[in-house]
């Protein structure tokens, strides 16, 4: 099969009771992009991605645009299979893998849909149809924080993430110990979460201030440098988030033992078929990890479900999802929720999901 039309859409998703609040951005609306492929034998797929803003990480909307633009009409004509379309995208365009990843999460859904199988199934398999999610708080106060984890602790949430950061880092101190008093015997797995935005300085201080505590660290600094440097002296695990920014990257962290698992979004690492290699790399070395992403709709929610569904349960830390913070779904009937602290799969070829592309407009650019 081969591609005979892109078309790229823009959608709004404002935040529900916002703003969402992180150490170095808040948001209160996100414009996220769409894609979607059509194939010489008539079938659909659809892709999404959905930076947070612009300095969460290194991307944001206009370069997603802008990137797709670029590759668009280079595209058409090009093998729907995820590695000829991958070595496609890599000649067409040096890096912005997050725009690469929508082209690749619609292509999976498009040989889902033709081949009549879920998208888990051509990632190899899925090991189960109900899969983990977490919750993650926003910067706030400590006694509203500790009351929220422990009511999200009781929907059912397995794991949960406290966001720290841009603060005085007693108050994050404060935050951890009292989400712990609240937490404490509940079997509930606890991720602190920096956004990299600590200082070395505050990093170790919030580790030796709270060794009572089981949870893990997670991307507390800016850079792979700063977390070499802690890395020997803090005394929790430590997680790799936004500077898993590759492959590269991933087998550099994993070969030198430089972290104990990662948060990796699947936009950032390029979509399903690099997620996949990812997925695989950290089961040889049995490190846990996530399978979400930074924003999105429901393309994003089933994309990070279907992967999720594939990794061994006991290396599953969950899939966050931005579900919960938005109004409505794509799709009426299929779209992905969050029940219980769990996603259910979902069901049918691709997807499972069908979007309503009447909800998006006219294409801000189409290719054929």
């Amino acid at each position: 099969m081969k591609i005979t039309e892109i078309h790229i859409y823009s959608h709004d998703l404002p935040v529900k009771d916002g703003p969402y609040r992180m150490a170095m951005t808040e948001v209160w609306t996100l414009p996220t992009t769409l894609v979607k492929l059509v194939s010489d034998t008539g079938h659909v797929g659809w892709g999404e991605t959905c930076p947070v803003g612009s300095t969460y990480a290194e991307m944001h909307v206009g370069g997603a645009q802008a990137a797709l633009r670029a590759m668009g009409q280079g595209l058409i004509g090009c093998e729907v299979a995820p590695i000829p379309l991958h070595q496609r995208m890599e000649a067409l365009l040096n890096g912005h893998n997050y725009a690469k990843a929508a082209i690749d999460i619609a292509a999976h859904d498009l040989l889902g849909r033709a081949l009549g199988v879920s998208v888990a199934t051509l990632l190899g398999g899925a090991l189960t149809d109900r899969v983990p999610s977490y919750y993650s708080t926003i910067v706030g106060d400590p006694d509203e924080t500790a009351r929220i984890a422990a009511d999200k602790a009781a929907e059912g949430y397995p794991r949960l993430q406290i966001k720290v950061g841009g603060r005085p880092v007693e108050i994050d101190i404060a935050t951890v110990r009292k989400v712990w008093e609240r937490l404490r015997g509940t079997g509930t797995r606890l991720a602190v979460d920096g956004n990299r935005s600590l200082t070395t300085r505050d990093a170790l201080t919030l580790s030796r201030e709270c060794p009572d505590i089981p949870f893990v660290l997670e991307q507390p600094c800016n850079t792979v440098e700063d977390l070499q440097k802690i890395r020997p002296q803090i005394r929790h695990g430590l997680y790799m988030d936004e500077n898993s920014t590759s492959l590269n990257t991933v087998v550099s962290a994993v070969g030198t033992g430089l972290v104990d698992g990662f948060g990796m979004k699947v936009t950032r690492i390029g979509g399903l078929q690099p997620m996949r290699v990812f997925r695989d790399l950290c089961a040889v070395r049995n490190l846990p990890h996530t399978c979400d992403d930074s924003w999105g709709g429901d393309i994003i929610a089933a994309a990070c479900a279907h992967i999720g569904a594939t990794v061994a349960p006991r290396l599953m830390e969950g899939a966050w999802l931005a579900q919960p913070y938005i109004d409505g779904h794509y799709d009426s009937r299929n779209g992905v929720r969050i029940e219980g602290g769990h996603i259910a799969l979902p069901q049918g070829p691709g997807l499972g999901v069908v979007p309503d592309d009447g909800l998006f407009g006219a294409p801000i650019a189409s290719f054929a």
